[in-house]
Parts: C-alpha cells; sequence; structure tokens
C-alpha cells in the first residue's frame, strides 16, 4: 500500500489541459477577407502650376489659381495652400509689373523732354540769322537841355517867371498829393500866370511798386513831361486832371491810353507816351531827390508831397488853402 495520498482510479479521464489550444467548431476554416483599400486624396495640378507660375508670371499664376480653387471645391482634392500662395503672389507680382511700367514710361518721358531740350538748345540757326545770342537794347539815353517846359538838366518841370520860387515834389499815385493839389492847384495856377511865382514841379516815382507792376507812377511822370513838351501851357491842367483821376494803390492804375485821353491841348502825347522816353529821366530825378536837394532847409525830399517856398519846406496842413497861402505870401 502506498502512503503517499490517495489512490486515482485508472480508466477516469484526465482533466482538461487550460494551455492545450481548442481546435474550431464546425470542423472547417472561416475564410480571410481583407479590408478595403481607401484612395488618399490627390492635390490639384493646377494649384501647383498656380503657385510655380506666381514667381514668374503673375497673370497665369491668378488664372489657373482661380481654376484650381473651384475643382479643389468641386473635387476634394489637396492643395488650396498652393493656389492660396499663388493667387496672392501672382496678385503682388502684376501690381508690381504695372508700378514698373508707368515709372518706365514717366522716366523715358523725362529723358526724352532732356534730350529735346537740349537739341533745341543747340541746334544750328537758319541760313542767315546771327550764331550769337542777340545783345539786350541799350537804355535810352537820357534827355539834355530844355524842351517846353522841361527843364532836363535842372530835374524839373517849369512855369512862371515870378521871383518867388515854389519847389512842389509829387507821385502821381500818392493820396496826399491828390489832396495838396485839389486844395491849392489853383491858387498855384494863378501866381504862374500873374508871374509872381516860378513853379517848378518835380514828378516821382517813389509808389511804382504799388501799382501791380505797371510803374504807373513812372508812366503819369513820364505822361507829365510828355506834356510839358508838347502842349507846355496846358501842363498845370493836366497835372490837375491826373490827380483827380488818381487810381487807387495797390491797382493796376491808368493804361497809357487812358492817360493819353486826359490830355487837353492840340498834340497827343500817346505816341510819346508808348516810346517810354521820359520814364528813366524822371526815376533819375526820383534817386536825386532821395540824396539831396540843393539850397534847401531839408537835405532830401522824404516824402511826398514836399512843398519848398524858396527853399523852405511847407510842414502845415494839405487840406488848408489859407495855411499855405499865408505861407505862401511871407516869401514876398
Amino acid at each position: 500500500m502506498d502512503n503517499t495520498g490517495p489512490d486515482v482510479p485508472r480508466d477516469q479521464p484526465s482533466p482538461p489541459n487550460p494551455y492545450q489550444p481548442v481546435p474550431p467548431t464546425g470542423g472547417a476554416t472561416a475564410p480571410f477577407v481583407p479590408a478595403p483599400f481607401v484612395t488618399a486624396p490627390k492635390t490639384n495640378t493646377l494649384a501647383i502650376v498656380s503657385f510655380v507660375s506666381s514667381f514668374f508670371i503673375g497673370l497665369v499664376a491668378i488664372i489657373t489659381g482661380h481654376i484650381s480653387l473651384a475643382q479643389i471645391r468641386a473635387r476634394g482634392e489637396l492643395g488650396r495652400g498652393f493656389a492660396l500662395a499663388g493667387l496672392i503672389i501672382g496678385y503682388f507680382m502684376v501690381a508690381l509689373t504695372a508700378v514698373l511700367v508707368v515709372l518706365l514710361i514717366v522716366f523715358a518721358a523725362a529723358i526724352g523732354a532732356f534730350f529735346v531740350a537740349i537739341d533745341s538748345n543747340s541746334s544750328s540757326p537758319q541760313s542767315g540769322s546771327p550764331t550769337s545770342s542777340p545783345t539786350p537794347e541799350a537804355p535810352a539815353p537820357l534827355p539834355t537841355g530844355q524842351l517846353g517846359a522841361a527843364n532836363f538838366d535842372a530835374g524839373y518841370l517849369e512855369f512862371g517867371t515870378g521871383a518867388v520860387i515854389i519847389d512842389e515834389y509829387v507821385d502821381p499815385m500818392c493820396p496826399f498829393c491828390a489832396q495838396f493839389e485839389q486844395t491849392n492847384g489853383a491858387l498855384l495856377a494863378a501866381g504862374v500866370d500873374s508871374d509872381d511865382i516860378t513853379l517848378r514841379v518835380h514828378s516821382l516815382t517813389f509808389l511804382d511798386s504799388r501799382s501791380q507792376g505797371t510803374n504807373y507812377s513812372s508812366r503819369a511822370s513820364a505822361a507829365l513831361t510828355c506834356q510839358a513838351t508838347l502842349n507846355p501851357d496846358e501842363t498845370l491842367t493836366f497835372l490837375a486832371a491826373l490827380f483827380a483821376n488818381q487810381p487807387a494803390e495797390q491797382t493796376t492804375g491808368l493804361s497809357n491810353n487812358q492817360l493819353a485821353d486826359l490830355v487837353p491841348g492840340p498834340i497827343s502825347i500817346a505816341d510819346c507816351l508808348d516810346s517810354g522816353d521820359y520814364e528813366g529821366w524822371s526815376q533819375q530825378n526820383t534817386e536825386a531827390a532821395l540824396t539831396k536837394i540843393d539850397g534847401a532847409d531839408i537835405p532830401s525830399v522824404a516824402g511826398t508831397p514836399t512843398v519848398l517856398v524858396d527853399g523852405v519846406h511847407y510842414t502845415g496842413s494839405n487840406t488848408d488853402l489859407a495855411e499855405f497861402q499865408a505861407f505862401v505870401a511871407a516869401a514876398f
């Protein structure tokens, strides 16, 4: 008898081995079925074309880019990034090309104008024309001597032969001169007619700069000088007409024709005035008056009107006839 354990009947089956593989039931093996094959979406060809061509031909990139975006939406293809990049770069290249073309046209036009200017300046003159530029005309020589009532050497217009000498410095555009003339002009003319005084009129050009570039003071002074040489007996009448029709400062003043129309007397001053012969003389007289006055109690003319009676400066009112009349009377 074995004492190591109970006896196991030998005819009983052995317990199943848990590690033994179990054969499939049914007697047949199930067939192997592979999983279905899924194809990945492809990249749109035109999107690639758009991106590549954008670096070279912007217009092609724009056209293919728009077409590829439409195909990508319809087909579900890849490549949207390429298409968008091609469009952006394409539009930029087209804009850059347009700017460069405009700049090139402007540059070409400027170069063309430059060479045309050079050619016109260096072109040969026509046959018979002078080869050098014309020499500017020299200013007309200033008049000298005496003509009519104009004493060119002394620098004034002279009327009457009286013992008392009155020098009247005026500017045709000066409003204070017009006041003095309207107040005292008739008194001075009467003194000339009676030969009680010698009136010397100095018509100056201080206010040329206030006639918008027409030099009205010079032209009106020249008109007065023309009248003194052509119609000396009517000069003081013309002087009164100048101040009666005086233009305002900062205007163009009267034209030469309008000045000539104011002139009394048998001879027209139109041609004399248009020649401009006496404008330079009036301007010279202005410079002399600003520098020095000989035989007077003032060194020079500081403004207009300036009136001297036998060299004594009248400083009274321009509009007080009695005051000026008394000042003149004191000189007799």
